[in-house]
């Protein structure tokens, strides 16, 4: 036996000492942002190679059923508290870094839900659920650590962002305190940074839960959106859209940062009791925001109903994991909740608070033995008038902004892979017009949306209407609060902070 295949046996048996000693899995949550359906080649693009990502997605299970929220802050309250945004007030829009409200303090996060049961709770990247007050920001809300930015974008190099009208600060924090003298640090390499540190310091006996989320593919701000090294943008100076290229690079530094992430777990030896997940938080802005990502051949973007918006790129990849394959079964964005909670040892439903009823179900036996997923339905949004269901396979639209298949800016690529998404335009395609009367899909047959089926079976419309009806009599109204001119970063120092206490102002930095 030579020696490098003793030293691989002998670290093979490390981490299984290692898995053993602490009996429940780390789990490191990996969040893309604005990541389109088309943007990773796993599902097929060859213009974007992810060799990382695909990686994990080919050796783990390839969630193409998999829905998230159409928009960022309502995406990540699923995560984190497994219940619907109609059910936390998070429905409509973003929270603004001008906004004085966020995700309600009565409503129990994932990292306390983890700390419960003997976790150690890491942040890094964005928050976007509010921090007007100190109550509302991360380390109150179950992290034991977080660095990161707690508003919705800003500058990947200077850290700066601009919400319009003046209101321009600097958003990078080390748990409390101003992270400072980080000017010109890559944010998708700065925070992977971050990322390995913590998990180098990781104690072998306590497992861990990393929320990892990036900035990345988001747009920065107007100025300069689309932002990412030199020596990666020319890797694609063969795709004719610079805008793209951009993108591109974007895109491959998030790979990278993957990779580096599976690597560090591995050389700490951690591979073998840890669950990566990765996941877009919504679908691709094609065209909108300053962006240029991609759903291809899914029909919309980012901030729609339609597939492009809300049916999201993930993937999970784990040792633990008994059948690996391309996942059909249909998941939801609130189902990490219950299903972190159950690999950690306890049971969700039980732990929640009381009338906070989950809307996620535990998937765990779904993902790594590939029993059918006990969810059949996914509320995809209500908001006013607006809203979208889909139940089995119909999907039902009311009240949508109409919607296209936005082109990639450039020429077109050939597609090949697993994980694809197969389309065929009928002849005689129906075309939805929501706002006249509710539209149907069968995104089974149909998952680019062709063909709406609203006229031949009014039957099903009239089911899925009454069971979207039964939705909305359970929903909160909306948190959302108007600009505080008291939140503008010139009276804090030229930072974002919070800058109420207990419904007072306080202006100090």
């Amino acid at each position: 036996m030579t020696s490098m295949k003793l030293m691989m046996q002998i670290l093979f048996h490390c981490a299984n000492v290692r898995a053993a000693a602490t009996g429940k899995p780390n789990i490191v949550f990996i969040v893309a942002d604005d990541l389109g359906w088309n943007d990773v080649s796993f599902h097929g693009s060859n213009q974007i190679p992810t060799p990382a990502i695909d990686e994990l997605a080919k050796d783990g299970v390839m969630l193409n059923n998999y829905y998230v929220q159409p928009i960022c802050t309502p995406t990540r309250s699923c995560f984190m508290t497994g219940r619907y945004p109609i059910h936390t007030g998070m429905q409509s829009g973003v929270i603004m870094g001008q906004n004085p409200y966020g995700l309600g303090l009565d409503e129990k996060l994932l990292p306390q839900y983890l700390k419960q049961l003997g976790y150690a709770t890491h942040g890094i990247g964005k928050w976007h659920l509010g921090f007007f007050e100190v109550e509302y920001t991360p380390t109150y809300r179950g992290f034991d650590s977080y660095f990161g930015y707690w508003t919705g974008k800003e500058d990947y190099y200077t850290h700066i962002d601009d919400e319009g009208h003046g209101y321009i600060g600097y958003d990078l924090r080390d748990n409390m305190e101003v992270a400072e003298n980080y000017n010109g640090s890559y944010n998708t390499e700065l925070f992977t940074r971050k990322a390995i540190d913590v998990i180098a310091k990781q104690d072998p006996n306590q497992p861990f839960f990393l929320y990892f989320a990036h900035e990345a593919v988001h747009s920065a701000n107007p100025s300069d959106p689309l932002q990412a090294p030199q020596h990666i943008i020319d890797q694609f100076k063969h795709i004719e859209n610079k805008q793209r290229q951009i993108f591109a690079a974007m895109v491959t530094s998030l790979d990278q940062s993957v990779q580096n992430i599976t690597s560090a777990l591995k050389i700490h030896r951690l591979w073998n009791n840890t669950i990566v997940v990765f996941t877009t938080d919504n679908g691709g802005p094609a065209y909108f925001d300053l962006n240029i990502a991609n759903n291809l051949p899914l029909r919309g973007r980012k901030a729609q109903l339609w597939e492009g918006g809300v049916r999201g790129s993930a993937c999970i990849y784990s040792p633990l994991i008994e059948n690996r394959r391309v996942s059909m079964d249909m998941m939801h964005a609130t189902d990490w909740l219950p299903t972190f909670v159950h690999l950690a040892g306890g049971d969700a439903n039980e732990m929640k608070q009381k009338d906070k009823a989950l809307d996620g179900y535990n998937v765990w036996e779904t993902i790594s033995k590939g029993i059918p997923s006990p969810r059949n339905e996914v509320l995809h949004n209500i908001v006013g008038k607006e809203g979208a269901l889909r139940v089995g396979d119909y999907k039902l639209l009311v009240h949508v902004h109409n919607s296209s298949w936005y082109p990639l800016p450039t020429a077109s690529i050939s597609s090949s892979g697993e994980g694809i998404v197969s389309c065929h335009r009928s002849a005689n395609a129906t075309e939805c017009h929501s706002e006249m009367s509710p539209c149907l899909y069968n995104i089974h047959l149909d998952p680019c949306e062709y063909n709406n089926v609203a006229a031949m079976m009014p039957s099903k419309v009239q089911e899925l209407m009454e069971k979207l009806k039964d939705y909305n009599a359970t929903a909160v109204p909306p948190r959302n609060k108007p600009v505080d001119p008291q939140s503008n970063p010139k009276l804090h120092n030229g930072v974002w902070s919070p800058w109420r206490t207990n419904g007072t102002i306080d202006v100090e930095a």
